[in-house]
Order: C-alpha cells, then structure tokens, then sequence
C-alpha cells in the first residue's frame, strides 16, 4: 500500500510517494526551497507543484511547523504570520487531485519512528526532538501521541529553547558539534525536569551527524537518532493520511 506524504519546513519543502507496510520514500523525493515570505498561497502553490510532479492523485498527508488542530495553523514560529487562523486542508484541497490531512510537523516524525523506527514497540513516555529551523517535539504515552507539544519554545535561561539549541543555531552562530552539543545539553536538562521520558529520540538533518554529537549529551535519559532521519516527516505525513489521524 502507498500514500503520499509531504513536509512543509522554514527552509524546504519536501515530498515523495511512501510504502506504508516498509515506512520507506519509494523514489527519490523532491525538494524546492520554502518561498520567502513564505505565505499560505506561496506555499500552497510548490506543495501542488510537487504532487503534481509525481502524477499523485489521492489522498495526501501534508506537514506544517506549528500547532495544527483540525485542518487550521494556530502558531507560526517559523513561517510567515498569515498561516494563523489559516484553514490549511481546505486551501491546499483546493490545489491538489485528492483530499488532505494536515498535522504538526514533529508529530508527523513521531509517529513515523513510533510505527518504523527508534520508538516501535516502545512503551512508556517517548520524547521526539525534531532539530531543524526551530526544534520541534511530539510526546508518546505507550505509542499514542499527544499532539502539539511546542517543547521548542520552553525557556531556558531566559530564552526560547529553540533560538538557542536549534540546527539553525548552530549554523547562524557557526558552532562546533561540541559546543552546539553542550547548548542541547543544557536544553534537555530543563525539559527532562518537567517531563522525565522513558527514551528520547532526536531527528532532523543533525541526525545524520548523530555520532558528532548525541554522544556528548549527558542526559539520564537515553537519547538515540531517528532511524528514518530527515525522511520521517514525509513518511509519517503519509501514515497520517492513510489512517486518518485526528489531531
């Protein structure tokens, strides 16, 4: 069985087929850099673009870096200001073949390496950390998501943690792996206070780099890299379609 999954970022947007019995892209995906300003129409135009590229026309899963509740944007760290109160399903079900079923970018993640990678068969409390743009996080008890935890923006000494700690970050500020490290570091720190998960998984583009970093964190919690990398958005996105996931 197939679906479609596409991952809207700060910085690209990404789409592909996906096989939903392997949880892996089938074909190489396509990539276009996020429009700046990155409004609505902009975007809605480069996913259509995408899906028409593939020749798709069912029913697709589409990511948004924000807290999304039926069908609508509420927050926009990342984006342009216009996608608050923006009913994303219905302006994109306007430009694609199929219908479309829209949620957080980090959940998308999540549920991805719940079902495919680091977290299958994982019980207990389950953290995803999604280090891109901002830093994104979906939250599993015993595999069921609570949606749109923005664990991004937890302060930490006096900042938002994600303005500190991201993958952006660490380019804007050209740090090393281990001084990036020591700033995930002391991220995690606060939010292991208020949450104390069982397992957490760290994912993004700095995943792929994992071994220059996730060894250096001294968390009591265990921090391992998703194992469908910078993929998980698309492949969880899919997922998400498929099974109709109510947010």
């Amino acid at each position: 069985m197939q679906g479609f999954g596409v991952d809207i970022g700060g910085s690209g947007i990404k789409g592909c087929p996906v096989d939903l019995e392997a949880g892996v892209l089938v074909g190489e995906r396509v990539r276009v850099e996020t429009p700046q300003p990155s409004t609505p129409e902009a975007v809605y135009e480069v996913v259509a673009g995408i899906v028409t590229s593939f020749g798709w026309t069912g029913r697709i899963g589409v990511t948004y870096p924000g807290v999304m509740k039926r069908g609508v944007a509420h927050t926009a760290a990342n984006m342009d200001k216009g996608w608050i109160g923006t009913d994303v399903d219905a302006g994109l079900t306007a430009l694609v073949p199929g219908t479309v079923e829209t949620l957080n970018d980090a959940d998308a993640a999540g549920l991805a390496e719940m079902r495919y990678g680091a977290g299958r068969d994982q019980d207990g409390v389950v953290l995803m950390l999604t280090f891109g743009t901002g830093i994104g996080s979906a939250l599993f008890y015993d595999g069921r998501l609570v949606p749109n935890t923005e664990f991004g923006h937890i302060q930490v000494d006096g900042e938002d943690g994600e303005r500190r700690a991201s993958a952006a970050a660490r380019e804007r500020e050209d740090l090393s792996y281990p001084q990036w490290a020591a700033r995930v570091d002391r991220y995690l720190d606060v939010l292991e206070a208020g949450v104390w998960p069982d397992l957490i998984i760290v994912g993004g583009g700095v995943s792929k780099k994992a071994h220059k970093w996730v060894p250096l964190l001294s968390t009591r919690t265990p921090v391992v890299p998703a194992q469908l990398q910078n993929d998980a958005g698309i492949v969880g996105a899919a997922l998400a379609a498929a099974e109709r996931f109510e947010p």
